[in-house]
């Protein structure tokens, strides 16, 4: 490869990887569609005329083959599945935006299938026109147009509507992580709204719930179970704010390995929704002490 030829590979980049892991919700596997993007590009004709496309449309159809490959294995997935969490240092203004890499939109992609997934992010994520989405995916332009609107039609209003500002935001998952550690019920219920959920990923190689919970009284009871069970959400270590997919959050550091908890808050300021990641095999990418 010339240095030229490099040098337009290296520009697309951050595109490719944010593409690759809005579609797989995985930051490793992102880093492989890219990798795998630049072994194709070094096999590239000469004549590329636009190689921003050419790499966007390889990179979207190897995202496409490996989320088909992933859909039965999440299936079979023990417990509930969360994305693999981005993390970025809280003191710097985030890279991604929050309503496109929010877990509560990435699991709404996950009701869409591969080339409605695909559609939805090039057009209405990344701003690609119709004829170009309909290249990339060799579909007409009209069967990309019904894609679009069955997708959209599935992630309606999934993107978060932050409205109590990041500071709010982020002293709520403080607050959740101490009152967890220290048992307080009382705390904990006067922080979730009444319909809030918990979702935690172990994987099957940490302790979590299998399900989601769903409901005030439904966390509780998880939580104060695992104060029996020894207390998983105490003997933290560390704790690190960052921005988890785009939001304020946690990095806690457990005798075991580490874990991310992500808070989603209300129009009112409770918790309406909380992501607690622990699965290793999610968080290799954690750069901890």
């Amino acid at each position: 490869m010339d240095a030229a030829s490099t040098d337009a590979f290296e520009a697309q980049r951050p595109r490719l990887r944010r593409l690759a892991y809005r579609m797989l919700g995985s930051v490793a596997e992102a880093e492989d569609v890219v990798q795998d993007a630049w072994l194709r590009w070094t096999r590239a004709p000469d004549d590329v005329a636009d190689s921003a496309a050419w790499l966007v449309r390889a990179a979207t159809r190897l995202a496409i083959d490996r989320l088909r490959a992933a859909k039965a294995e999440r299936a079979a997935y023990r417990g509930p599945w969360l994305p693999e969490p981005i993390i970025e240092p809280l003191t710097a203004d985030p890279v991604e935006r929050a309503e496109d890499v929010s877990v509560a939109f990435l699991l709404a992609l996950e009701r869409l299938s591969p080339l409605e997934r695909a559609v939805f992010l090039l057009h209405d994520v990344f701003d690609e026109d119709y004829p170009a989405v309909a290249e990339t995916l060799q579909r007409s332009e009209a069967a990309v147009r019904q894609l679009a609107g069955r997708a959209r039609a599935h992630v309606r209003d999934a993107r978060p509507r932050f409205s109590i500002g990041a500071a709010r935001a982020l002293e709520l998952a403080q607050a959740f992580a101490a009152a967890s550690a220290r048992d307080d019920v009382g705390a904990l219920a006067a922080m979730l709204a009444e319909d809030a959920i918990l979702i935690s990923d172990g994987g099957g190689k940490r302790k979590a719930a299998l399900r989601v919970m769903v409901g005030r009284a439904d966390i509780l009871r998880l939580l104060e179970g695992l104060k029996w069970r020894g207390g998983d959400m105490g003997g933290v270590r560390t704790v690190t704010p960052a921005w988890i997919n785009g939001a304020p959050g946690l990095v806690l550091q457990f005798p075991d390995g580490p874990a991310t908890l992500a808070v989603e808050p209300d129009a009112e300021g409770r918790i309406a929704a909380i992501y607690l990641v622990r699965n290793p095999d999610k968080l290799g990418h954690l750069a901890l002490t």
